[in-house]
């Protein structure tokens, strides 16, 4: 039988807490620990811009260089976000010195386990999976998020009041649950007796719905238009790739995750739409915030059309779409005189859709952008060359466009599905671009690369 866990809130306010590794997982729980006020020593072989940009300001202690079981010496709480070779050693060490690790999405490296938190109103609420489901933990913090009250911080004042005075007055514990209970009630009726009463349902003005496009990752991306209605809106519904960065376009609105990620969608596109519908309905400004734009495989023409048959308004705010702005960041026009005059996107999702529109095209014709097709790279490939194309026609696989994370790889066609993605890179999103234009990457990117993207050649 395995045992439960006992959930605990630290306090790691000067107190030493060793990270190893600087990946993107690294460098998200390095700069929380940093928030929390933890001393945060950083150890990897190489390091993230954000990783060494907070060493270089003094916020954090960084060695490049591979771990070595003393560093877990006088370290309060390890973080363990490396390979798992790596992680099995830290653990080991910490292990040896009573010292607790939190081993990313490694649970057997671990004796500790992080959580999915929502802070609001002076309120924490975590959520554990017991490390066995940790998206899990992030779709239910999600949902705490979304159904927690705006003015948790006023329960939190009633409550800290009312405790002064039931510590005054000897009121035993167990009384004191109904009593909050009863403080809270009041609060609410005292704020609604002060409130004019809510027009009939007929009248009451209907919000209005933007379907936004956020760009390929990069949250200045995103159109002046876009911004304009995140810093209007009351509730953000996003997706799973729109930049975290975005948020601070909407400081006030209430974010709702709806994403979709390898065809898993986390609630069904119906419910969506009733989501949609139910909160204009109610007055708010929503902005359904969709990667790339809202039209480009983005289902949000099925959004627009369960809107209009609820007579909700709804506006279109393009985005830029990753299609041609993740080849274009690598360096690559998808279109170029001389080599390409137009350009196809299919999505590489199911083979039963894209392999008919490859058999279609005549070899060497266009450039082909496959979205969504890390996965299928190998049968892409091996479908074109089936078709004629040429075993030489140039390839590129481009991850995390738009992103400090971004990582592309150039090389031939018939290496195209031998290609290694790099662990770090394997969950971000990605494409490919099969075409002559591939061969300007390197020339093109050499003088445009964005701050931290990586590249391989085959």
């Amino acid at each position: 039988m395995t045992s439960s866990l006992y959930p605990l809130f630290l306090k790691l306010a000067d107190r030493d807490v060793l990270v190893v590794g600087a990946g993107p997982v690294g460098t998200a729980k390095a700069r929380a620990l940093v928030e929390a006020g933890a001393r945060v020593t950083v150890v990897a072989p190489d390091a993230s811009d954000e990783i060494r940009a907070d060493a270089a300001a003094g916020r954090l202690a960084l060695s490049l260089r591979a771990f070595v079981a003393t560093d877990v010496e006088g370290a309060w709480l390890v973080v363990a976000a490396a390979t798992g070779e790596v992680n099995r050693a830290v653990a080991a060490a910490a292990e040896a010195r009573r010292t607790f690790v939190l081993a990313v999405d490694d649970p057997p490296a671990a004796s500790a386990y992080g959580a999915g938190v929502v802070r609001r109103g002076g309120v924490t609420l975590a959520v554990s999976t017991d490390g066995r489901a940790p998206a899990l933990a992030g779709l239910l913090r999600e949902g705490l998020e979304a159904v927690l009250p705006d003015d948790l911080d006023a329960w939190t004042a009633a409550a800290e009041r009312a405790r002064v005075a039931w510590k005054a007055a000897g009121v035993p514990m167990a009384e004191r649950r109904p009593l909050l209970l009863d403080a809270l009630n009041r609060l609410y009726a005292e704020r609604e007796a002060a409130e004019p009463a809510p027009a009939p349902e007929g009248e009451r003005p209907v919000g209005r719905v933007a379907l936004v496009g956020a760009g390929p990752g990069d949250s200045e991306l995103i159109t002046m238009r876009g911004a304009r209605r995140l810093a209007e809106a009351d509730l953000v519904l996003y997706d799973a790739l729109a930049s975290e960065g975005l948020r601070a376009l909407a400081p006030d609105a209430r974010w709702f995750y709806v994403g979709k990620r390898a065809c898993r969608q986390s609630i069904g596109q119906d419910i969506l739409n009733r989501l949609l519908v139910k909160n204009a309905r109610r007055g708010l400004d929503v902005v359904r915030l969709k990667a790339g734009d809202p039209f480009v495989f983005g289902r949000g023409g099925e959004e627009a059309l369960a809107l209009a048959e609820a007579g909700i308004p709804c506006e279109i705010v393009p985005g830029v779409s990753s299609a041609v702005a993740a080849p274009a960041l690598a360096g690559i026009p998808v279109t170029h005189r001389g080599m390409a005059s137009s350009f196809a996107v299919v999505t590489g999702h199911h083979e039963e859709t894209y392999a008919p529109l490859l058999a279609s095209f005549a070899p060497g014709s266009l450039t082909i952008v496959v979205l969504m097709g890390l996965r299928q790279r190998a049968r892409v490939a091996e479908l074109l060359l089936a078709r004629g194309w040429d075993r030489g026609t140039p390839a590129a696989i481009v991850v995390a466009a738009g992103t400090p994370e971004m990582w592309r790889w150039t090389g031939a066609l018939d290496a195209l599905g031998a290609a290694e993605i790099p662990p770090a890179s394997r969950a971000a999103p990605g494409l490919l671009v099969v075409g002559e234009v591939v061969s300007l990457a390197a020339t093109i990117a050499a003088g445009a690369a964005p701050p931290g993207s990586r590249s391989a050649e085959s």
